[in-house]
């Protein structure tokens, strides 16, 4: 099977025709709404023709610059390089900017209405639109003045976009020196981060280490692009009036303080679980002092070798996502049979994985690194959720097709668990050891790790109001941050200081706290795997109604419709201790082997 996706469903080249008409038809409709904007908004009078026109103008627009900026986006994803791309991306941001000033002439011209709810009710367009402009209406109140918007909006291009992008170049680029088997290579970094899976401990120990030390070519440069984005952060969030950054992304996410608070006192509490889990499986690989190194977070227990060619990831995940729902293992071949999916390795490609959802095609696009593990097969599983997610949004108004952070990763995680439990059916009592092992390690990363990514974060964005942080502060923030958050779990003398540097979350202006929501995503998921397995046929409906919805409702009223209260910690605990008794189980099988 061919493991390079292919675009040509947005063009064929950036020299296509198809290109240049979509260019020049974005820079036509971006004149055409801050034309009409400048001309009509002074007034209450037609608010309803008003709200109904910029909707039109503005759904064709943004779908056009979307087409344009998926397909640079993407290109560059898998090469970094790549000169045309790099290019076109920055032509659309810079054309972009173009529509702050209807944007924000529209949302306090909507603020300054008194009446809007009643006039939503005269409009079935309005209507689909409802939550949409209701929350730009809120959010009126944080809009600085047009100019101070466009001035914000143009920096950002040379700001903290710039700051992204170098980043995005230096880790898509950087090259490892390793030595494997007695030969000294060259390797890029994805490929060194993966042997972090391998079976072989000193090829586990000498990746890390040779990853620790390919950092320090970058890490100046790293800190640089993370003090300038996180600098910008602070300073846009309190000229707009936000209490702070963690405000304003909780804002964003449709996600109150509430929910956050009960979820993180639950992930609190959890933690001694899994902090076993790791002295245990110390213990399995060997280590005397009962502490995990680093370097052994994914390394495999057992005898279980599970490999999976790219075809039989393809099998696997079609089938075992039919036993869920048809039209989840549809969406799943045709991802694979169409090359929506790259999954080969090669340099100048991006490291990890993710799902770009094309709602104005019907389709998604997914990036991997694909090296045959289990593992892999579960992020390809994980991939294809996202994407599934974009599925059942399809049918929705573009302006709806956008979900906030915390509701991404359910789907994404309900589907590495029904693959996790598909598994461990067919599995050999050895390889069923390996998933269960595979599934509570996923579930300590999305906890632990990721509590460790939010304490870094909160002490980042706290220390960064004194002044731009060194890279010795920033080693010695990531170390505290992992050593309150894996405890007695982890070699202290063994830790990952350098982890802000590879983690492209962190590298981003509009998403900050890139870490909580896959947090919110598994503890909701598992909560929601465990309604499906009471209600069967009857829950799936309901579930793609659910995702469906994502993108014009609140976390809270989302999670409402399968009766579920987010700010009761006692749903996160319930949802913990299914991973609690994971954990149980495997210290007893890994009890029994170490006897």
């Amino acid at each position: 099977m061919n493991m390079r996706w292919n675009l040509d469903v947005l063009y064929s080249s950036f020299d296509a025709p198809e290109w240049k008409r979509d260019w020049e038809k974005f820079v036509r409709e971006t004149e055409e709404i801050k034309s009409w904007a400048a001309q009509n908004l002074q007034s209450s009078e037609d608010a309803v023709a008003k709200m109904e026109k910029y909707i039109t103008m503005m759904t064709s627009v943004l779908q056009t610059q979307f087409r344009l900026y998926a397909y640079g986006e993407l290109t560059a994803s898998v090469d970094a390089k790549n000169e045309a791309a790099l290019l076109a991306i920055e032509k659309v941001q810079n054309q972009a900017v173009e529509l702050v000033e209807p944007g924000v002439q529209f949302q306090k011209w909507l603020g300054s209405l008194s009446n809007l709810d009643e006039l939503i009710t005269q409009s079935e367009l309005l209507e689909t639109h409802r939550f949409m402009l209701t929350e730009m209406s809120d959010k009126s109140k944080y809009m600085l003045g047009e100019k101070e918007e466009i001035i914000l909006a143009k920096m950002k291009n040379t700001g903290s976009n710039a700051w992204t992008k170098l980043h995005e170049m230096l880790t898509s680029t950087l090259l490892v020196d390793i030595t494997v088997d007695g030969e000294h290579k060259q390797l890029p970094l994805p490929v060194v981060r993966n042997m972090a899976n391998e079976k072989d401990p000193q090829l586990r120990k000498t990746a890390y280490e040779a990853e620790l030390a390919a950092y320090k070519k970058i890490v100046d440069a790293a800190a640089a692009s993370l003090n300038g984005i996180k600098g910008e952060v602070i300073t846009v969030a309190k000229l707009r009036g936000y209490e702070s950054p963690l405000d304003k992304t909780l804002q964003d996410s449709r996600m109150d303080r509430e929910t956050l608070e009960a979820m993180l006192q639950a992930m609190r509490e959890s933690l001694p679980s899994f902090h076993q889990y790791f002295r245990t499986k110390a213990k399995l690989l060997g280590h005397e002092s009962a502490q995990l190194p680093f370097y052994d977070l994914f390394a495999p227990v057992g005898e279980a070798d599970m490999r999976f060619s790219y075809e039989e990831s393809r099998d696997f995940i079609v089938k075992h996502f039919g036993s869920f729902s048809e039209k989840l293992a549809n969406y799943a071949a045709r991802a694979y049979d169409n090359q929506w999916i790259d999954a080969e390795i090669r340099e100048g490609k991006r490291g990890g994985a993710f799902c770009y959802n094309l709602h104005i095609v019907g389709e998604s696009r997914i990036m991997s690194n694909y090296t045959g593990s289990y593992s892999d097969v579960s992020t390809m599983a994980h991939e294809l959720g996202h994407g599934y997610h974009g599925e059942c949004l399809v049918n929705e108004a573009f302006l709806n097709s956008d979900y906030p952070m915390p509701i991404a990763e359910t789907a994404s995680i309900l589907c590495e668990t029904i693959i996790a439990n598909a598994a461990l059916e067919q599995a050999t009592s050895e390889e069923a050891f390996a998933i269960l092992e595979n599934d509570i390690s996923g579930a300590s990363q999305v906890i632990v790790d990721i509590y460790s990514r939010y304490l870094f974060e909160t002490a980042v964005f706290e220390r960064r109001t004194e002044g731009a942080l060194s890279v010795s502060t920033l080693n010695e923030l990531m170390l505290q941050a992992q050593k309150d958050a894996y405890g007695d779990g982890l070699d202290p003398e063994a830790l990952h200081p350098y982890m802000w540097v590879c983690k492209p979350h962190y590298y981003s202006a509009d998403y900050n706290f890139y870490n909580f929501p896959y947090a919110f995503g598994l503890l909701f998921a598992k909560g929601l795997y465990a309604e499906y397995l009471k209600r069967g046929e009857a829950f799936v409906e309901q579930y793609d109604k659910l995702l469906s919805v994502t993108g014009k409702m609140s976390i809270a009223d989302v999670a409402a419709i399968m009766d579920v209260d987010v700010r009761s910690v006692d749903f996160w605990r319930n949802s913990l201790s299914l991973v609690a008794k994971d954990i149980e189980k495997f210290v007893e099988l890994a009890s029994a082997r170490l006897n």
